[in-house]
């Protein structure tokens, strides 16, 4: 069972450095090599690419320009690994990652840990607040690529008719404590509240969680807990994926085009797929990798609606304990990824980080079981396309006060 409250970012960098850089290489410690350029879908990545495009980081925005002496890779390597940062150079089409069989992992290891030894030893001789503040976002980074090497990977298990299994002691989201049908929710009175980062405070965020700023919300009623497997199946036996009236028009057309008709990894027979293998699906367990629209549609069939990204955050300010917060599943919000009010990108390369995609996506709250600890926060704003479901995400009712 994983933890449902947040946790903090270990306080000594260098520890912290060591700790994240080793968790990702243990990551792929219960793989086969055949595993490891595994590329289900245009989507997602094969677990190698992962470990190289984290280390890509590192040597892209910290030694190569602020070390005058450092050999890295071969060229090409950079544009290999590069994922999206236009301004940083070219970079190798995304479908295509599963053909990179070379660089050999042995070699890619390898820079990793020259890597290592050069930032380490820079932490030890205490870098200037900025380099430090770089190290810092290339961890948090690298943690946001461990949650997706798994979620990749359990994708691409997923489409083998031999149900792979990863791990038998691998992560799993929590079932509820209450039950199903369990309906008595929280109430919040809204009013005039502050939501999101200040530029200067203390501990790490990205900088699409910043700056602070004041809204007005109405009152609200929020479930105090996730929507459950035995809950959604109801939803799914009361032809919830035959009703057009329940859903947006641009989900109704992913339903009938991707012959949509139950949550991404459900089974036959009350089977469901997991990084564990097939395993028997759990009633009281949080109905888990759906997309926007079938968190929506089941919302509206349900005779609620999903909370706000700022109903949400507010939510865990008054009720820091809500259960299922953290550790279980990311949440879908009904709101749309965009800016606060005075966002400024970072200058460079760094900039595209996330204030390029604030289009067409939709923004997810709290963590989920594949989060890395110390990787949750209550200010945190995860996005992905409304039809996403591959990532570990599910759903928490809200109705006006």
């Amino acid at each position: 069972m994983t933890s449902c409250s947040p946790s903090a970012v270990h306080p000594l960098l260098g520890d912290l450095y060591r700790l994240v850089r080793a968790k990702s290489e243990a990551l792929i410690a219960p793989l086969e090599p055949e595993d490891l350029l595994l590329q289900g879908m245009p989507d997602a990545s094969p677990p190698k690419w992962h470990l190289a495009h984290t280390n890509w980081f590192f040597e892209t925005f910290l030694l190569q320009p602020h070390q005058p002496n450092w050999q890295g890779p071969p060229q090409p390597w950079l544009v290999l690994f590069n994922s999206y940062y236009e301004s940083a150079g070219p970079f190798y089409p995304r479908p295509q990652r599963g053909l990179l069989s070379r660089p050999a992992l042995r070699e890619l290891l390898d820079w990793r840990h020259r890597v290592d030894q050069a930032l380490q030893l820079w932490l030890a001789n205490g870098p200037a607040t900025a380099i430090s503040n770089l190290i810092e976002l290339g961890l948090n980074h690298e943690q946001q690529h461990q949650e997706l090497l798994l979620q990749d990977l359990l994708d691409s298990f997923s489409r083998n008719p031999l149900n792979p299994i990863y791990a038998l002691d691998a992560p799993a989201a929590a079932a509820a404590t209450m039950g199903p049908g369990v309906r008595d929710s929280f109430y919040f009175e809204g009013g005039l509240v502050e939501v999101g980062k200040q530029l200067q405070s203390s501990g790490f965020h990205f900088d699409n969680e910043a700056p602070q700023h004041k809204v007005w919300l109405n009152p609200w009623r929020l479930s105090p807990q996730l929507v459950t497997n035995a809950e959604f199946e109801a939803f799914q036996l009361d032809s919830g994926y035959q009703n057009p009236m329940l859903w947006m028009a641009e989900g109704w057309a992913q339903v009938q085009q991707q012959q949509w008709h139950a949550p991404r990894y459900w089974r036959p027979e009350g089977l469901e797929f997991s990084l564990r293998g097939l395993q028997p699906r759990d009633p009281n367990a949080p109905v888990q990798h759906i997309s926007w629209f079938e968190a929506d549609a089941y919302a509206r069939w349900a005779g609620a609606r999903l909370p706000t990204e700022l109903e949400w955050e507010i939510a865990l300010q008054q009720q820091p304990d809500l259960p299922q917060a953290f550790g279980c599943l990311w949440q879908w919000t009904n709101s749309p990824y965009g800016p606060y009010p005075g966002y400024r990108p970072a200058p460079g390369a760094i900039g595209e980080y996330n204030g390029k995609f604030m289009s067409s996506q939709m923004v997810l709250r709290g963590s989920s079981f594949l989060t890395p600890p110390g990787h949750s926060r209550i200010t945190y704003r995860n996005f992905y396309a409304p039809a996403c479901r591959w990532q570990a995400a599910g759903l928490r009712l809200a109705w006006d006060g």
